[in-house]
């Protein structure tokens, strides 16, 4: 029987391949959480006379970009990683944009690097660069993860 929802096998990728990620919203719910779970108390999350009088940027209520990461991998990783991801080495990360409650995201990733590994070529190094964008079409984050990847 055929396993659903199988991620990639780097062998089937190609350096140039490009994928999109369905959407998810950010809503009112997922900051309260993130922040309680991760203590970012900081005001510019949590009080909102404080952002209307303060933030440095308009707009609404803004996320932080680690909430943008993490939501960004919710929606990479169960579609391309899942059974065939082994590890999670290290990433380039810049934000370009702010990000706020109420936005859809959407993950571009383009396949940027494959290598095998020398000790196991059944295993490969794998970097992607993934676009985040807001439902405007406007880059808020890219990040380049390098992943240890299973072949069959």
């Amino acid at each position: 029987m055929k396993q659903l929802g199988q991620g990639w096998n780097w062998r089937d990728l190609k350096v140039g391949d490009n994928f999109v990620t369905y959407g998810r919203t950010l809503f009112e719910a997922d900051l309260l959480a993130f922040v309680t779970l991760c203590g970012f108390s900081e005001e510019l999350f949590t009080n909102k006379e404080y952002i209307a009088a303060h933030a440095p940027m308009r707009g609404g209520h803004p996320v932080p970009g680690a909430l943008v990461f993490s939501m960004a991998e919710g929606l990479v990783i169960p579609a391309t990683l899942q059974g065939s991801g082994l590890a999670f080495l290290s990433m380039g990360f810049d934000i370009k944009g702010p990000s706020y409650v109420g936005d859809t995201i959407r993950v571009e990733i383009e396949v940027g690097e494959i290598r095998a590994t020398s000790k196991d070529p059944s295993r490969a190094l794998v970097r992607t660069v993934n676009t985040v964008k807001n439902q405007k079409g406007e880059t808020v984050l890219v990040y380049t993860p390098l992943r240890l990847m299973q072949g069959r």
